[in-house]
């Protein structure tokens, strides 16, 4: 494509979406100016991380993109990125958010919008049962023979939990609660932090003909916190691994409930022809949990657990339209996170029986991104000697604002690269710069670019902040120091123990309305409906 992108507006989304075609419409803004309003299926997919997400996300070269932001111009800064980057057909939104609001779109609030309203419209057609924190804590106390079950993941868990509870993250309810209520007068409750998991772990269980009686949580913790009931903090409760009859029974379960949704199933062989990411994207994902994930699995697939895949869908498949394609090592996991993206408007395929043999590749994901442009690097020892030595240097972090609150190295500086521009201008005067990140590979494309905005040298740490910690170089907490204004992350209402019960209270608020709004956009083709037996 030519230098200049192309020009994109409300009437070729809206058909897009409408036509269920494929686009990736990219809020390349940071999150938490993304969450105060966007398009419903503007996946936020910010600037600062294109090299390094580009070829994962969208794996179709010429798939149209379709790039967004408040009108601060990052739109057209991520456009060109794309094009550099080999992408065929990119264009910018004409006039950003207010253009958005001015052709009548409806905006939406808040983070992973498309999975928390598809939740609300699924409780509403499927009158998926719940109960107040009031009931269950009175159950609680009375003795009742039940289950809670925690759907979120093992470390949102930990932060924060109702009494007794046991973690089991959404894809593997199906798989392992039958082992944990055997007996079928047992209650269980299904909770998460909120509203979307706990409902969409309830309904599975439903779905899946558990002959237990199940319901939610309602509202989960923010429900428990706002009745002014106690949360335990720090549990390690965890599910059991499954029997062989019991992955059985829920592999025949799952696959009933997947092809009910309209799940279809391919051998290994139909995923060398979707590979190919001709006319079609494609995504595949492992949705087991990372550590069977690093023990062996399918050439290609992405670790992503199920239940997170649900409830994060545009952050990892931010093609709308794309195929899907998910597989695990037995048939109950795979087929029940199938059964909800089929209901949520995706074509999705299940590799069916997968041979032991089959999954072998071992580690962790290898993300696949371009070389980064060279810059001067400087080892940690060598930058150990300069900071002891006192020399006239500054250390510019690019970790997520969380990250480095978390630990950075002594004298850091917190910056964004979307924001570099004026980061430089709050960052010291200094004779050399040090720019690092967690591992070397958003600092590495942040040097060249931070180097046009300072007059000093700008050196690389090698390996990041964890070749830093290798060499014994110590950390130190805090946020002082921040260049850019930590809008990196948006802090979600239902986070943490410390959130003011006005704010939980008016994120549930939100949520109830999600379906009026759904109602008023019209792109979103969801098809929720009870799957039962």
């Amino acid at each position: 494509m030519s230098n200049t992108p192309l020009s994109r507006d409300f009437d070729f989304l809206r058909s897009k979406l409408l036509n269920r075609e494929e686009v990736a419409f990219l809020d390349v803004r940071e999150e938490a100016p993304h969450a105060e309003g966007h398009p419903l299926f503007a996946a936020n997919f910010p600037l600062a991380r294109i090299e390094l997400d580009a070829f994962t996300k969208l794996p179709r070269r010429d798939v149209p993109i379709v790039t967004f932001d408040g009108g601060e111009g990052l739109a057209e800064a991520a456009a060109r990125k794309f094009a550099a980057l080999g992408f065929e057909d990119v264009g910018v939104f004409d006039g950003g958010l207010e253009a958005w609001k001015a052709a009548g779109g409806e905006l939406f609030i808040d983070v992973n919008v498309p999975s928390k309203a598809f939740g609300e419209l699924m409780e509403e057609v499927c009158h998926t049962p719940s109960h107040s924190a009031q009931e269950v804590k009175a159950m609680i106390d009375a003795g009742e023979d039940m289950v809670i079950v925690d759907s979120r993941r093992f470390d949102e868990f930990q932060v924060m939990s109702i009494p007794g509870a046991i973690s089991v993250p959404g894809a593997e309810l199906v798989l392992r609660v039958p082992d944990l209520a055997p007996n079928p007068e047992t209650k269980v409750i299904v909770n998460c932090a909120g509203r979307t998991r706990s409902l969409v772990g309830t309904q599975s269980l439903i779905n899946a003909a558990l002959p237990n009686q199940v319901a939610a949580l309602r509202n989960g913790t923010i429900g428990w916190l706002l009745a002014e009931q106690e949360l335990d903090r720090g549990q390690q409760r965890r599910y059991r691994e499954t029997p062989g009859p019991s992955r059985e029974a829920a592999a025949r379960r799952a696959k009933a409930v997947a092809q009910k949704a309209g799940v279809k199933h391919c051998g290994l062989a139909e995923l060398e022809s979707f590979g190919k990411q001709q006319g079609r994207s494609s995504y595949f994902f492992d949705v087991r949990s990372r550590a069977e994930y690093e023990a062996g699995h399918l050439p290609g697939f992405f670790p992503m657990e199920g239940g997170q895949l649900v409830q994060e869908t545009e952050m990892y498949a931010p093609v709308r339209g794309a195929r899907i394609v998910l597989c695990d090592d037995d048939g109950a996991r795979a087929n029940m996170t199938a059964s909800w993206l089929a209901q949520m408007a995706w074509e999705v395929y299940v590799v069916e029986n997968p041979p032991a043999e089959a999954f072998s590749e071992t580690g962790p994901w290898l993300p696949k991104q371009p070389d980064a442009p060279r810059t001067p690097g400087i080892t940690a020892d060598a930058l150990k000697m300069a900071l002891e030595a006192g020399e006239d240097l500054t250390v510019v972090d690019f970790a997520k604002h969380a990250v480095f609150k978390q630990g950075h190295i002594p004298g850091a500086w917190y910056a964004l690269r979307s924001q570099i521009a004026e980061a430089a201008k709050a960052l010291p005067r200094s004779a050399r710069y040090v720019v690092t990140c967690p591992d070397g590979r958003l600092s590495a494309f942040a040097a060249p670019e931070l180097a046009q905005e300072v007059s000093g040298e700008v050196l690389l740490l090698e390996g990041g902040n964890q070749a830093w910690i290798d060499a014994g170089g110590a950390l130190e907490g805090g946020e002082e120091r921040l260049a850019s204004a930590p809008i990196d992350r948006y802090r979600r209402p239902y986070e943490g123990t410390d959130a003011p019960r006005a704010a939980m209270q008016a994120y549930l608020d939100w949520e109830f309305g999600l379906i009026e709004q759904l109602a008023r956009d019209g792109t979103h083709h969801f098809m929720p409906r009870p799957l039962v037996g």
